[in-house]
């Protein structure tokens, strides 16, 4: 069974552990296991809603997916788990890489570090063992120098992920890093490092990671690879990356633009133009896509999101400008999602008189890039005026009321991406229900703006689906559909690019994943037992967001969207009517087996508290 290792920073103690099988065929590994033990942990610690997140008692989770590191295609990635500083709620941001696999090469599937070391430290996972170093040299570093500096340490084959200095400070948007541009950027995961006086966790070992089937697996790697292969969005993605997306959405009119004011911008950040600063296309850990650049101004990179966030968003046009913007976000270990999104939202203040030179010590300037490099420097830093920002969204307890209306966020969490959801009315449902906050990696029904045939739909989600990415009707159980499968995909550590539903029908579904598993573990996984593990997932993240003391209210949308119509192009004049909206929540609960409030069922919180009693036992010291 799967190995975990329970450090204690505040006492330098640590305790190898095995999963119990129950848990793992309950919730596979990944972002589910992740999730029943953060809860389980929260509730040890005095509760969901009491737990600081910067305070010693705020577990944080590591833990690789149940095919990660294998050759299963892009089985690469992890979730990194806390209590949220951004958002003060259910934390979680996945990552790829090669971390995780080197993490598992060193015996272990998943870390939980709680407390908080006496001084700075990192942790050194090599052999089944875990040692807690002193961070000498390494505090102050950004987050590719802190890597290199481990691998000199430890030897060339050290994998590390790391905290820079926006981690350091504990800016509430912080990163956790690996590589130059891999990055668990939701909910402020680095500064919870930050917080317990950790900044990295290397991976050094040549241990093969435990297959059951060897010669199986290899036939998976093979047929999985060819069957990718056909689909046009994997070659595309392996030739342009994501930033293939922004000119389809800006040809649409659903670029989020200038904080949301307008919905499309400049043709100098299509993928054309950032094609002129790629050096070479870089792959994860047993990657068939290669989707990531490797850019010519000393970084990797811009992703779509980051295109949209740190480029539209903010008004600047240069292509140049917006790569060395994802440069340095990635090197002080910032979220460009959320750090995008923040200082939008602290424009468009500026600009409406709410703030003034006052707070904000000059001006604030759409398209003004220097003085927007100052500020992503000033918020990892915690300097002037960037210190109010680095509290990201709690920044609205220090401004003035109305300046709530303009902030583009749900449970307290920046939009993760530059996508416009006034349009396409399932993409508005998704971010909404999202457990973590306005996020388009849970549950985003990508397949919806393709208008596929009556029949592929029904042959693809089981229900009648309306054909219309403007309809309200028909779109909640597809909704409900990605939920499943996207988180089954977490679990397993597969990548959402190869995740059917993804952008294509054609990509790797759950009999993809049983075949897999199969080789991998040797256990048997039918395709209704796979998507019982996702609504199991989907419903343990729903009862730790009531916890947090979540309800229907904050399965909500900006105030923008609802109040404002688009302004141009093909969605011009769409906005988001309240009252389907909420029939449209109505049906979403409904799919999910949820009451008209989004609780769950008492069998189904009975079921949860089981194998929550099972996970905190184990975790219980003797």
């Amino acid at each position: 069974m799967p190995n975990l290792a329970f450090v204690d920073l505040t006492s330098a103690e640590t305790r190898v552990l095995e999963t119990p099988e129950a848990l793992t065929r309950a919730f596979l590994g990944g972002r589910g296991l992740n999730m029943l033990y953060l809860t389980a942990l929260l509730r040890q610690a005095g509760g969901a809603a009491k737990v600081q997140p910067f305070g010693p008692e705020n577990p944080l989770i590591i833990g690789a997916g149940m095919l990660t590191g294998t050759i299963v295609p892009n089985a690469a990635r992890f979730n990194v788990s806390a209590k949220s500083p951004e958002s003060l709620g259910l934390g979680d941001a996945n990552c790829g890489g090669f971390f995780a696999a080197a993490m598992r090469r060193a015996g272990f599937d998943r870390l939980i570090i709680v407390g908080r070391a006496a001084q700075r430290s990192y942790l050194l996972l090599a052999d089944g063992e875990v040692r807690l170093l002193p961070a000498d040299g390494l505090w102050g570093l950004n987050s590719p120098e802190a890597q290199q500096e481990l691998k000199q340490r430890h030897g060339g084959g050290t994998v590390s992920l790391a905290i820079g200095p926006a981690g350091e400070n504990r800016v509430r948007m912080a990163s956790v890093m690996t590589g130059k541009k891999n990055t668990a950027g939701r909910g402020g995961m680095g500064a919870v490092m930050g917080a317990k006086n950790l900044k990295a966790v290397a991976a050094n070992s040549r241990t093969r990671i435990p297959v059951a089937d060897r010669a199986a697996m290899r036939v998976v790697r093979r047929e999985q690879t060819a069957h990718l292969k056909k689909s046009r969005v994997v070659e595309v993605l392996g030739k342009l990356g994501t930033p293939f997306l922004y000119q389809t959405g800006n040809q649409l009119g659903a670029v989020r633009t200038r904080n949301s004011q307008d919905n499309y911008f400049e043709d100098s950040l299509n993928a054309e133009e950032i094609e002129k600063y790629v050096d070479k296309m870089l792959a994860c850990t047993s990657c068939v896509v290669a989707c990531r650049h490797r850019n010519t101004l000393g970084g990797e990179g811009p992703e779509y999101s980051t295109i949209g966030l740190l480029g539209a968003n903010l008004g600047i046009a240069p292509t140049d400008q917006v790569i060395t913007l994802n440069n340095l976000v990635n090197d002080l270990g910032l979220d460009a999602s959320s750090t995008g999104t923040i200082i939008g939202w602290a424009m468009e203040l500026y600009q409406r008189g709410i703030i003034g030179d006052d707070l904000t010590e000059g001006r604030l300037d759409w398209g003004d890039y220097e003085r927007v490099h100052e500020l992503i420097l000033d918020v990892a830093h915690r300097r002037g005026f960037g210190a109010l920002l680095a509290e990201s969204t709690q920044a609205g307890r220090l401004l003035p009321p109305e300046a709530q209306d303009y902030l583009i966020a749900i449970k307290d969490l920046p939009q993760s991406d530059p996508h416009d959801v006034r349009y396409i009315k399932s993409f508005a449902l998704g971010i909404a229900v999202a457990s973590r906050g306005a996020d388009h990696l849970r549950n985003r029904p990508t397949l919806d703006i393709l208008r596929l045939p009556d029949e592929l739909r029904r042959k693809i989600f089981g229900v009648e689906t309306n054909p219309d990415p403007t309809a309200y009707d028909g779109k909640a159980e597809m909704v409900a559909w990605h939920d499943d499968i996207y988180a089954v995909s977490d679990c397993l550590g597969i990548c959402r690019f190869v995740t059917h539903g993804f952008n294509s029908p054609h990509l790797l579904g759950y009999e993809h994943f049983g075949e897999a598993v199969r080789a991998g573990t040797g256990m048997d996984f039918a395709t209704e037992e796979f998507r019982a593990v996702g609504a199991r997932v989907i419903d343990l993240e729903r009862l730790l967001n009531q916890e947090f003391g979540r309800t229907r209210a904050d399965d909500t949308l900006p105030k923008r969207y609802f109040d404002e119509p688009m302004p141009g192009r093909v969605s011009k004049g769409h906005r988001i009517e309240r009252d389907k909206f909420e029939t449209m929540l109505d049906e979403y609960y409904a799919a999910r087996g949820w009451d008209g409030e989004g609780r769950l069922s008492e069998r189904r919180r009975q079921e949860l508290e089981m194998l929550l009693q099972q996970a905190g036992d184990g975790l219980r010291s003797d």
